[in-house]
């Protein structure tokens, strides 16, 4: 029996899916909410960042306890993690990030907008430039995204500089080469302020 080929299959090289994060239980996100923990997870897209706003932004509103935000993210959105900062930078309540996993692309943003920042000894991190979502239309409407996105990546090399103390042309290079960090050499590149359960 002969397979047939399909150039669809075997032809070009596929990009691969990303990976679907699992629901996570409602007795779970209700638990963690009460002891005001919201969690960044897979791909930060603005729905995501939606809800994660307005999760915030409830706790917020329910005292002035610190608000622990857990990421476990390799990036996401440049509008979205934007946007999720324009929340943080507006909330009475002090915000503390913890890594527990991953932290990449735009996401390492929201280290920055954090008051105390923190990584797990396992946490990894990757400054990577955020790429900028499929934009189509004419030639000047594509344009002006492009501009739009330098100077939204411009603001956040900027918040990294602010807080690392590193030069701006050391965060540039390090995002555009890609980067990657353990949370050790996060804690000594100025991202973080401390390793949790360091031995």
């Amino acid at each position: 029996m002969q397979m047939r080929h399909d150039p669809g299959r075997w032809g070009q090289p596929q990009q691969p899916e990303p990976w679907p994060q699992p629901a996570m239980p409602g007795w779970l996100e209700e638990k963690l909410f009460d002891q005001r923990i919201v969690l960044v997870r897979g791909q930060l897209t603005s729905e995501a960042a939606t809800g994660i706003a307005a999760a915030l932004l409830t706790l917020d509103s329910a005292g002035p306890a610190p608000v622990q935000l857990h990421l476990a993210s390799q990036g996401g959105e440049l509008g979205a993690v934007l946007s999720v900062i324009d929340v943080i930078d507006a909330m009475a309540s002090p915000v503390h990030a913890v890594v527990t996993s991953q932290a990449g692309g735009a996401v390492v943003a929201l280290l920055a907008a954090a008051e105390r920042r923190a990584a797990y000894r396992h946490a990894r991190f990757k400054l990577n430039e955020p790429r900028s979502t499929g934009v189509t239309g004419t030639a000047d409407e594509v344009a002006r995204a492009a501009g739009q996105h330098l100077r939204e990546l411009e603001e956040i090399t900027l918040k990294l500089v602010e807080v690392t103390g590193q030069s701006r042309s050391r965060i540039e290079d390090d995002l555009s080469a890609g980067r990657s960090l353990t949370a050790q050499e996060a804690l000594e590149y100025g991202l973080i302020d401390e390793i949790i359960g360091k031995a």
